[in-house]
């Protein structure tokens, strides 16, 4: 799994952030987004293997400017799981 964060400009309110987050879960592989206009920035869990310049276009055709893409490795933790 990964965690993909983008940056994402012209977002403006709450619906703005519904409407990200709609375009990306149609993404094939996303699993989860969570966008937040107050941030500037979209988190995506995905698969390994998702096409991230997918989820970028996803947002620019939406009339959005994608900015900086980080992505890394994102394992996720289970209810009764400890740190080691």
């Amino acid at each position: 799994m990964l965690k993909i964060t983008l940056e994402v400009e012209g977002m403006r309110c709450g619906m703005c952030e519904t409407h990200v987050n709609d375009v990306v879960r149609r993404v094939e592989g996303v699993k989860k987004v969570a966008s937040s206009h107050a941030k500037g920035r979209t988190e995506v869990i995905a698969e390994d293997g998702v096409d991230i310049t997918r989820i970028k276009a996803a947002i620019t055709a939406q009339g959005y400017t994608v900015g900086n893409i980080q992505s890394q490795p994102y394992e996720k933790h289970g209810l009764f799981s400890r740190k080691r």
